[in-house]
């Protein structure tokens, strides 16, 4: 059975400067936050054929990209979670909200973890209870 994270290793080995290396940190750091997180590369297309690092639990909780000068995670219900670190830095006008990371920068990986999980209580908080069954 293949690894679905294997295209993730792929996008950090080819990626060998700081922005494969951030890549790396922000999957330990999003797996550290939620260990039953899973992941896979989506959204290939010919202007990106490495695709996106996407992490879901009980659909998607963030995808990570990375771009020319910067790392970017956007967290998909963004708008609704708590970020009292103002973390989010970018796409600050719509549901999903993102951290552009750019060398040097330092993280939070304190409040980057609250965001992941306040991320999939989200998904988890949208799922139906099974009905009850009737006797």
């Amino acid at each position: 059975m293949p690894n679905p994270g294997e295209p993730i290793d792929d996008m950090i080995t080819k990626t060998p400067d700081w922005r494969g290396a951030t890549l790396a940190k922000l999957r330990k750091i999003i797996h550290d936050a939620d260990p039953e997180i899973t992941e896979e590369v989506k959204w290939r297309r010919p202007s990106n054929p490495m695709g996106v690092a996407v992490w879901e639990h009980n659909g998607i909780v963030g995808f990570g990209g990375i771009l020319k000068e910067r790392v970017r995670l956007t967290l998909v219900a963004g708008a609704s979670l708590p970020d009292p670190q103002k973390l989010f830095n970018a796409m600050l006008n719509g549901k999903s909200r993102a951290i552009d990371i750019y060398e040097g920068d330092k993280l939070d990986e304190t409040a980057l973890k609250a965001l992941v999980r306040s991320g999939v209580e989200h998904n988890l908080a949208k799922v139906k209870p099974a009905k009850a069954r009737k006797r």
